[in-house]
């Protein structure tokens, strides 16, 4: 008997239009004869499903159900697939567990940890993982660029704490008038900015998910931006080269699946995350950047390419996260 699966897509932030793209790539790739998708786009203006014939039918948010054609439909699991928030920061997490409803993510607690970029360092670095090192402002506590000055060494990255996508991120290279314009685009995203070292090395990134009870590295992708670094402007619109399965040394990744498994298991987390790290040769170590529990699913995201580079087609890959989740 098939399974009746809500796709979620969409979201509160500036992410959205990655969800949306996101969501296409999935859809396309769910298994019909396992499955029936209901696409659901959860935005500021509702969280709406649209029929065959293009109806806007609205979700019952007393138990996240839909009635079409005079017919209740309930979900036996959540395909997460939004960006940014309600989505990756836990809120959506937090209902579906009240409603006890299966979904494909990283369960809240986790989620609102890996949210806050700054948190999540600490409870890895106090795991053993190596991290840069950083230091947190706070929108109503903030002074001046100076304090950052006086903390951490240049050049540095400045980016907004909770969210993804490169959105508001900025990179600096020395002391100046540049510092506090960075800030300031970053609290223009988020009340929390993050002011991080810059870490010299290679950047390697790696999905992380479970299947039947076992924890599976996905091949590693090398990112090669043809910008200063891996902004907005790199990761969707062409501006890198992404290199799956990266061409590394295998003593390299092995160091890197070994830190993404440790992580994890030390996040508690379920699901699909991509593990970001640049891995310093000086100190043969990688550094851990960041954890993301919602990976993009799109035409031009990491994940799908490391999908297909394991040898996996995406039908088999999300038919494994459903079956994980429960069904």
């Amino acid at each position: 008997m098939k399974k009746t699966i809500a796709l979620v897509t969409g979201g509160y932030s500036g992410e959205a239009v990655i969800s949306y793209k996101s969501a296409i790539t999935v859809e396309n790739n769910v298994d019909k004869e396992k499955f029936d998708v209901y696409t659901i786009d959860i935005n500021p203006a509702g969280w709406i499903y649209k029929d065959a014939d293009g109806n806007a039918i609205e979700v019952d948010r007393n138990d996240f159900s839909l009635t079409v054609s005079g017919r209740k439909i309930v979900f036996d699991a959540v395909l997460m697939c939004i960006h940014g928030n309600p989505g990756e920061d836990g809120r959506l997490q937090g209902y579906f567990d009240m409603l006890k409803l299966p979904y494909t993510s990283c369960d809240a607690a986790t989620s609102a940890l890996t949210f806050n970029k700054r948190y999540t360092v600490a409870v890895v670095a106090f795991g053993g993982i190596q991290v840069a090192k950083s230091v947190l402002l706070i929108k109503d506590q903030f002074g001046s660029a100076d304090e950052v000055v006086k903390n951490l060494q240049f050049p540095v990255f400045v980016k907004p704490n909770n969210g993804g996508s490169s959105i508001g991120m900025s990179k600096v290279n020395s002391p100046s008038e540049e510092l506090g314009v960075a800030i300031e685009k970053a609290f223009n995203e988020d009340s929390q900015v993050l002011v991080e070292e810059y870490i010299k090395g290679r950047e390697f990134t790696i999905g992380v998910f479970k299947t039947k009870g076992e924890i599976i590295t996905l091949p590693i992708t090398e990112i090669i931006t043809k910008k200063d670094f891996f902004d907005y402007e790199a990761k969707y619109l062409g501006a890198s080269e992404e290199i799956t399965p990266a061409n590394v040394e295998e003593s390299i990744a092995e160091k890197v699946r070994i830190a993404a498994t440790k992580i994890y298991k030390l996040l508690n987390c379920r699901g699909i995350v991509r593990i970001d790290f640049i891995y310093n040769e000086a100190k043969g170590e990688p550094y851990m950047l960041e954890v993301n529990t919602v990976p993009g699913q799109s035409e031009a995201s990491i994940v799908p390419q490391q999908v297909k580079a394991m040898g996996w087609t995406l039908e088999q890959f999300y038919t494994a996260l459903l079956e994980e989740a429960g069904c």
